[in-house]
């Protein structure tokens, strides 16, 4: 609120408290629409019924942080950088997990969230919420962007290294571990988290045990070849501190049931598809998805998108995950994604008009993009795109 002090002059006193009183009630109510559609509110743990369908700011140094490789979907990002800044919605299925991690005892087993929707509900951008809160809270997050990538576009295949008859994707290792690594740097070095045994990788090159869980990091970085291997040792290390109590973990992964899928579009020499089961990259992200951990939580989404294939017809966790996968996953707890409530579709027109995405004037316009969305927030953003 506005408070001015306002002191008239014997001549101009009508005439200029006149002014400024209209320029105050103008002020309010700007304030009024602003509130309408944004909230001041960017620490996540406040985010609650109160800030639910409202705009939230995430600062340029935690976006730089936390999504510079990935996290936002593509079309997302482009529109951030047309608006000049990076806001997302506080919906609901972020607000639900955010309580529930509020009451989490994190002595027990790794409690295991699967959101599911229709295509362009906002799935991704849930995740991106949740991230932001993890990053807040102090959580090591292990987070994969877009998981399919991996098991469609590998930007490079190699016989594995440990796992005769497996391959290796060692540049996307290696650029996940790059991820990591700008997500939970200083966050490592301030918990001085250390691997607990030896990691031997040829005659000359180990990391040993005691050294810096970064060292083992930066060695699958450097050393490409490796970085799958890597992976596999640092989720270990991982699980093993965040069951001891030295650190708290975050696991969220989009398009998990890429993982479950009867087969990639990767080849063998002889022309054969191979099996996830096959590509050592994905197998420690299905470890650390299991319950055998304590001090953490696993975020993921399924999505129709995430199949090599055909998509099928249904969006629901059981059909997205087949059999395998379901069953890896059981007991977890599903959210549902659902496009905007009449709230939500309110406060991003709003938000539109705020940026000047739309100009119009013409009565019945919010009607006419609600039915051609119908309320799905990928559709209208679509919708509302320059040409």
């Amino acid at each position: 609120m506005i408070r001015s002090v306002v002191r008239c002059a014997h001549v101009r006193g009508r005439s200029h408290y006149s002014s400024v009183a209209a320029a105050a009630a103008a002020n309010q109510g700007a304030s009024a629409r602003l509130d309408e559609f944004r909230t001041l509110e960017t620490n996540t743990d406040r985010h609650g019924p109160s800030t639910l369908g409202r705009f939230y700011t995430i600062p340029a140094e935690a976006r730089k942080q936390i999504f510079t490789y990935g996290g936002l979907p593509k079309s997302y990002e482009r529109q951030i950088k047309t608006f000049n800044e990076c806001c997302l919605m506080v919906r609901r299925p972020a607000v639900e997990i955010i309580e529930l991690l509020r009451v989490t005892d994190f002595s027990r087993p790794v409690n295991r969230f699967v959101l599911y929707g229709e295509d362009g509900a906002g799935k991704s951008l849930t995740l991106a919420h949740l991230l932001h809160y993890g990053y807040q809270q102090q959580y090591v997050l292990v987070h994969v962007p877009w998981l399919p990538n991996w098991l469609k576009r590998p930007k490079e295949t190699a016989n594995a290294n440990s796992v005769e008859g497996s391959l290796d994707l060692p540049l996307d290792g290696a650029a996940w571990l790059v991820h990591f690594k700008n997500q939970n740097g200083a966050l490592l070095e301030r918990l001085g988290l250390t691997v607990s045994r030896d990691y031997v990788w040829t005659k000359r090159e180990t990391t040993p045990a005691g050294a810096p869980l970064l060292a083992l990091v930066e060695h699958g970085i450097s050393r490409a070849k490796f970085s799958c291997d890597v992976i596999a040792g640092l989720v270990r290390e991982l699980k093993q501190h965040s069951t001891a109590g030295r650190a708290r973990t975050m696991v969220v992964i989009d398009g998990y049931n890429a993982l479950f899928h009867p087969h990639t579009r990767i080849l063998t020499e002889n022309k054969v598809r191979l099996t996830p089961d096959r590509i050592t990259l994905v197998q420690p992200f299905r470890e650390i998805t299991r319950n055998d951990w304590t001090n953490g939580v696993c975020v993921l989404a399924v999505d129709r998108l995430a199949l090599t294939e055909d998509r099928m017809a249904s969006n629901l966790p059981l059909y997205l995950l087949y059999r395998e996968g379901f069953e890896h996953l059981d007991p977890f707890v599903p959210i549902r994604v659902d496009g905007y409530d009449e709230t939500e579709f309110h406060s991003c027109i709003q938000y539109y008009l705020d940026r000047k995405w739309i100009q119009t004037s013409e009565p019945g316009f919010d009607v006419e993009l609600k039915a051609l969305s119908c309320q799905n927030p990928y559709q209208l953003m679509q919708l509302c795109a320059s040409l």
